[in-house]
């Protein structure tokens, strides 16, 4: 079997990425560049990051391999500057000012590796009167007005897990972050600082909202737009055995076979009559709750209507769609999501289940060169 640092396999094959352990966003944003191909060597503090999954079942942990390293005792910042002088991209989720106290902070390993790339995942960001505040999803969402965009005006906002904040506004800004720098470090030998906050990247993510708002198309309160549930024809419905389909025919061509197939063609004016959303609602409702989500499932199979069932964690990877694709796979025992996205000519594949603690700090040692990972640093 390969290993996960076996070079060939994804586009970012030859990369080389350290990554200080932590929570959230870091991890997955460090798991998606070593699904695209990165070396990517896990930096973990003796103990663990305490978070309470068992390594094994850990897939964010995925294609990854892990050193421990006490970045508190004697020789334990100089091992990781050790690897940051062989790395392309360095990652960590410190508070602002905690890496510099360990001694492995961006002025540190820029002054060994002048063209690193040193990503900084945070809430907050590393400057503004939160920055050195403690912070988790839902707190940097709800400053954004993400949050407040949510669910149905008379109801607390609804949480979207930690989805859209840690991982759209956190992880993924991240990889585009360090990916870009990395692009400019190798046209000029130049590395740079990548300040990565969760608070820009879910504020970012906002942008077409915001210019709707600046036109007068967005109302700026919850369930009275056309993507937020306000608009009849775009939102969730119950289904007779207490499931969901979701509806979202926005245009005119596909609202039309929407509303032949559930049997509602007389309603196809109100589409275009606000005054009339309340009535349709309140009909397409009843419809839904004539039969099973499986039945109109099998009603709306093969159509543009743009209907879908609500399936949960465990129905998705048997969608026939999703398994045709393989979109999620099985590795190890544990079915997970496949790296995504897909490339032709630099296929990628989950290599490697979850990095185990400390488990290749032998052989990161010989194929980076770091003999002191085997010494004191460990």
């Amino acid at each position: 079997m390969t290993g996960a640092g076996t070079p060939g396999h994804g586009p970012l094959t030859g990369v080389r990425v350290v990554e200080l352990a932590g929570i959230g966003p870091g991890p997955f944003a460090a798991m998606l560049l070593a699904d695209l191909g990165a070396d990517v060597v896990r930096v973990d503090r003796p103990g663990g990051p305490g978070i309470g999954v068992e390594p094994a079942y850990d897939t964010t942990n995925r294609n990854k391999r892990s050193v421990i390293i006490d970045l508190k005792a004697e020789g334990g910042a100089a091992a990781v500057l050790d690897l940051a002088e062989r790395a392309d991209i360095l990652i960590e989720g410190y508070r602002p000012g905690v890496a510099e106290r360990l001694g492995v902070g961006p002025e540190a390993c820029l002054a060994r590796n002048p063209a690193l790339v040193y990503g900084r995942m945070t809430g907050w960001g590393q400057e503004g009167p939160l920055a050195d505040r403690a912070g988790h999803d839902v707190a940097y969402i709800a400053i954004t007005g993400t949050l407040g965009m949510i669910g149905a005006p008379d109801e607390p906002p609804p949480l979207p897990a930690n989805l859209l904040g840690d991982y759209a506004g956190g992880s993924l800004y991240l990889v585009v972050g360090v990916l870009a720098a990395l692009h400019h470090a190798r046209a000029t030998g130049a590395g740079q600082v990548v300040d990565a906050a969760i608070v820009d990247g879910t504020a970012h993510l906002s942008t077409m909202i915001h210019g709707m708002l600046a036109a007068g198309g967005w109302q700026d309160r919850r369930r009275a737009n056309l993507l937020d549930g306000g608009c009849p024809y775009y939102g969730t419905y119950e289904t007779a055995d207490g499931r969901y389909m979701a509806v979202g025919p926005l245009e005119r061509q596909f609202y039309d076979e929407f509303v032949g197939l559930l049997g509602i063609p007389e309603l196809g004016p109100a589409r275009q009559d606000p005054a009339r959303w309340e009535e349709l609602r309140e009909t397409v409702a009843a419809r839904f709750r004539t039969r099973t989500r499986d039945e109109w499932t099998a009603v709306f199979e093969g159509s543009d209507a743009c209907v879908a069932p609500v399936l949960s964690l465990r129905e998705a990877p048997e969608h026939p769609h999703l398994a045709a694709r393989g979109t999620f796979v099985d590795h190890g025992g544990i079915t997970q999501p496949a790296p995504a996205p897909r490339f032709s000519a630099t296929p990628t594949s989950v290599r490697g289940g979850p990095a185990r603690p400390g488990a290749d700090t032998e052989d990161v040692a010989r194929d980076w060169d770091v003999p002191r990972l085997t010494k004191d640093g460990g």
